[in-house]
């Protein structure tokens, strides 16, 4: 199992470096620059050249079944499920075949009622509770990964 992570806006890379650190799995963190190398041999920095998708297309051509994506991407997210792989968000709620396409609905929605102006941009501020409900969903989806081999 190989663990991607979408890094450019990541707020949970740590915690990420974490879990993977306790199952010995390695993890990548893919982003177009910017980021600090982390020591820790179980890590690899990625940097993609500048451009919308670059990152997101990286992961996608290469994540295989049995690994995980760490990202906010929903469209990133599909394409993972799609590739037989698993995701899951910042917030530690995992992106699954049978929740994706509300996830890709709501996600449409909201962007044409900010074009709109019907209503504002960013979500929630990110807090300690979803930094420990990461946590969580994160070794849950780790360990059905483990006993699905």
């Amino acid at each position: 199992m190989k663990i991607y992570v979408d890094a450019d806006a990541c707020p949970v890379k740590d915690e990420t470096v974490r879990v993977a650190k306790r199952h010995g799995a390695p993890v990548l963190m893919v982003c177009d620059g910017g980021l600090r190398r982390m020591d820790h041999p179980l890590v690899e920095l990625v940097i993609v050249p500048e451009g919308a998708d670059a990152a997101d297309d990286w992961i996608a051509e290469r994540i295989a079944p049995g690994d995980l994506c760490v990202t906010g991407d929903i469209p990133l997210a599909h394409r993972c499920l799609e590739a037989g792989a698993r995701a899951i968000n910042h917030r530690g709620e995992a992106f699954t075949p049978d929740n994706i396409g509300a996830a890709l609905a709501t996600r449409d929605l909201m962007a044409s009622l900010r074009e709109a102006g019907q209503m504002g941009g960013g979500g929630k501020p990110f807090s300690p509770r979803d930094r420990s409900s990461f946590l969580d969903g994160m070794e849950r989806v780790v360990q059905a990964i483990r006993r699905s081999r």
